[in-house]
């Protein structure tokens, strides 16, 4: 008769570090320009904390709908790749567009090794024009 009445330590403190990931992605992205965004994409930290994106994926989603103020793709993406790389986990973040007849729209999608794990959900796919950090090429 043990019944979980809410989240463990370790669900409350991954939720606690996207909110702050959050925060500071919301930050960066009304200060800073593109370009230091992105270059904090090939940031790679030792590893340490839980290591799976699908919960690091359901923090940030649960952050983000609890913070008092809006957040996209785009800051949902940044927080979830610093997540994974400040692990030691090689996450891309992926910005990608699509244009209809009138529209241009942009999305930004999160893949580890190749496997999405917050932003690809959509039904509408983009195009990927860039991937931070981008991969490299064998000459």
């Amino acid at each position: 008769m043990s019944a979980r009445s809410g989240p463990g330590v370790g669900e409350l403190a991954l939720f606690a570090e996207a909110w702050v990931a959050l925060t500071l992605a919301s930050l960066a992205v009304r200060s800073w320009p593109f370009r230091w965004i992105v270059g904090s994409a090939g940031f790679r930290g030792r590893g340490g904390g839980p290591r799976d994106p699908a919960a690091i994926a359901v923090a940030v989603r649960r952050a983000s709908r609890r913070v008092p103020w809006r957040t996209v793709c785009f800051q949902e993406g940044l927080a979830a790749q610093w997540m994974l790389r400040r692990r030691g986990a090689p996450a891309r973040l992926h910005y990608g567009i699509r244009s209809d007849a009138d529209r241009l729209s942009a999305h930004v999608w999160v893949t580890l090794r190749g496997r999405p794990v917050i932003g690809e959900e959509r039904e509408d796919p983009h195009r990927c024009v860039a991937t931070f950090p981008a991969p490299v090429l064998d000459a």
